[in-house]
């Protein structure tokens, strides 16, 4: 069995211990401080335990749900991985493989990651379980170099290895993109893109943007898909993107619409100076968790 974090320092913190242990949780959470290939601001590695410490600030209660959703679910926070010495390929294998353990024991898989690179091997083992998934993509940037400074495994290059996989997706957000990652994205029948420039003036793309996922969809989020004024500490980034209320009224509304497999949450490096991108991510992965919740995705 997978070695958890104690209740005290898991995600939320719960006064009731059993319900962070492994076995009286539905819900896992998996800590992938992998960082390799960041290419501006570094410090990602940092950032799932920092969402993690947040998360003891956010209230248990949700007013918009009207659930603690933590106590009919569960959240074990297994330990972080160690990262000490694997890189790139190895790196994600050792991610595909663990993922792979979790969902053969039937558990809900929430990843806080380091450096997006880690979807790839999450999404893999997703794959194999599921062969009719998609992905939904919140990011500012495409990720769909075929490589970045000569190696392919880098954060820049994530989406193009689960466009390798054959695993249709839907950007969101999109607001930095090279040349080579346009053509990718002109050529593909299995990449739907929703640029910040088209989306920012209403929400009426959300109910077109779902419709081009399969039923079966996981969702990965790059925090850097927000506006920087929701989450500032990130790697790289970019003017625009996703307000917060925005963003939750998105997964909220593919809550209720397709079934959920799994999500992620990366790119996050703290700052000295303030805690406000890993507490806001923190409290979107619990809002995401109650919407699921809420709509009987995590049985």
């Amino acid at each position: 069995m997978p070695k958890s974090l104690d209740a005290t320092q898991c995600f939320l913190a719960p006064p009731e211990e059993h319900l962070a242990e492994y076995n009286h949780s539905k819900v896992c959470i998996q800590l992938l401080p992998y960082e390799y290939t960041s290419s501006y601001h570094e410090g990602s590695k940092h950032g799932p335990m920092a969402m993690i410490n947040a998360s003891h600030y956010v209230e248990f209660f949700d007013e918009e749900t009207g659930l603690e959703a933590y106590k009919e679910t569960g959240v074990c926070t297994l330990e972080p991985t160690n990262f000490e010495g694997v890189i790139n390929e190895r790196a994600v294998e050792l991610i595909y493989k663990q993922t792979a353990q979790l969902l053969k024991d039937n558990k809900f898989v929430i990843s806080l990651g380091a450096e997006h690179t880690i979807s790839s091997g999450i999404i893999k083992a997703f794959k194999n379980q599921y062969s009719s998934i998609s992905v939904l993509q919140i990011d500012a940037h495409s990720d769909l170099r075929d490589a970045y400074e000569g190696n392919p495994y880098s954060h820049a290059s994530v989406m193009a290895r689960v466009h390798d996989m054959s695993v249709p997706m839907v950007q969101v957000g999109i607001r930095a993109q090279c040349k080579e990652e346009n053509e990718l994205y002109q050529s593909s029948d299995i990449i739907t893109t929703y640029f910040d420039h088209t989306i920012h003036d209403n929400d009426d793309w959300m109910d077109d943007c779902i419709a081009h996922l399969s039923d079966i969809v996981y969702v990965t989020i790059d925090a850097d898909g927000f506006n920087p004024s929701v989450a500032p500490a990130v790697g790289t980034a970019e003017p625009g993107g996703l307000t917060w209320h925005q963003g939750l009224k998105l997964l909220k509304k593919l809550s209720k619409s397709k079934k959920v497999v799994g999500f992620d949450i990366v790119e996050i490096a703290p700052r000295p100076q303030d805690t406000i991108t890993e507490f806001t991510m923190a409290k979107l992965c619990y809002k995401f968790l109650g919407y699921l919740h809420q709509n009987n995705q995590i049985l």
